[in-house]
């Protein structure tokens, strides 16, 4: 019984990796105007500091972007103002567990 309560007195607490759960734009958006208020929020604190956003733009070029003061600890925001065409957010975000995890939003920006 002793041995029990002393493993769980000591026992690190386990953090998840970073999963984007939701924002704007939702993958495979199609927008109207070329507006963009990017807001991405994940399961998990991260370290915005060393997380990373980058736009692919409609002819392959890329651009790192640098976001902007996000109103929680587990969201990463840019804002964009972008021709019609379509897009791939790139995202790379570091956890408070020390894990990188990355992945895509492709949306559209469509003519007005």
């Amino acid at each position: 019984m002793r041995l029990a309560a002393l493993l769980i007195l000591f026992a690190s607490p386990a953090f998840a990796h970073a999963i984007l759960i939701g924002g704007t734009p939702a993958p495979g958006a199609h927008l109207r105007g070329g507006h963009v208020d990017v807001q991405l929020r994940y399961n998990s604190r991260i370290d915005a500091p060393r997380s990373k956003l980058t736009l692919v733009r409609p002819d392959h070029s890329s651009e790192r972007l640098t976001s902007g003061g996000a109103p929680t600890p587990d969201t990463l925001t840019a804002s964009l103002d972008l021709p019609p065409g379509d897009y791939v957010l790139r995202w790379q975000v570091l956890a408070i567990d020390g894990h990188i995890t990355r992945g895509d939003v492709p949306f559209t920006i469509d003519p007005k």
